[in-house]
């Protein structure tokens, strides 16, 4: 017999988070809790963020991507820029990027402007990936309506013979995209729904961060 959901509980206890423990600067404190992420065994994929874009229609549109590196000056991510994400951004660089770490009790949601990667960026992470990664992209029309798997598959053995002897280059329509967050939300659990939430938000330069009700 099912459970009704409306029953689903979970007593979260695990960690806490106050405006002293965050420091000053939400990168930071974004790489302790991504490398306590990374060390965590029942994280899969500690790299995996829900990218929520806003579609033509007005929608808003989510989904898993992987982040694939980070630094002082945003987040990256690759894709094929013809995909319905790719044309989104395009049109609206205002994106909303979060993560979630169950086992750990944890969210973060970042808010801000994202932009293509130079192409020396895409071109060196390209090479990086594994041969049939780089065939699946040239591989895709990302978004695209498809008949069948079939076709995707019988492409796929064609470029596996023409690239026997040769590697791929990078796609014109593949390459990386960088957020620069413009705010930064540190969530974590706490008993009774009485959870942790931080707040760095940008004014003028410099980060102002703040506690906000659960």
């Amino acid at each position: 017999m099912k459970k009704d959901i409306g029953y689903l509980r979970k007593i979260y206890k695990k960690g806490t988070l106050d405006l002293g423990s965050v420091g000053n600067d939400p990168i930071t404190f974004f790489k302790k809790w991504f490398d306590e992420a990374q060390l965590d065994e029942e994280i899969d994929e500690p790299n995996a963020f829900n990218i929520s874009t806003i579609s033509n229609d007005g929608f808003p549109a989510s989904r898993i991507v992987l982040l694939k590196s980070f630094d002082s000056e945003g987040f990256v991510f690759y894709t094929n820029y013809d995909s319905n994400k790719g044309k989104q951004i395009i049109n609206n660089p205002q994106v909303c990027m979060s993560f979630f770490w169950p086992s750990l009790e944890r969210q973060i949601i970042i808010k801000g402007f994202a932009s293509k990667t130079d192409d020396i960026s895409s071109d060196i992470y390209f090479e990086s990936r594994p041969l049939g990664s780089k065939l699946g992209a040239i591989v895709s029309n990302q978004s695209s309506v498809i008949l069948n798997r079939e076709m995707l598959e019988d492409k796929l053995n064609k470029l596996k013979n023409t690239f026997k002897s040769k590697l791929p280059k990078r796609p014109n329509n593949w390459g990386g995209f960088k957020i620069s967050g413009i705010s930064y939300e540190f969530w974590q659990g706490r008993e009774n729904r009485l959870h942790d939430r931080i707040l760095f938000e940008k004014i003028k330069d410099k980060w102002i961060k703040k506690r906000l009700s659960p």
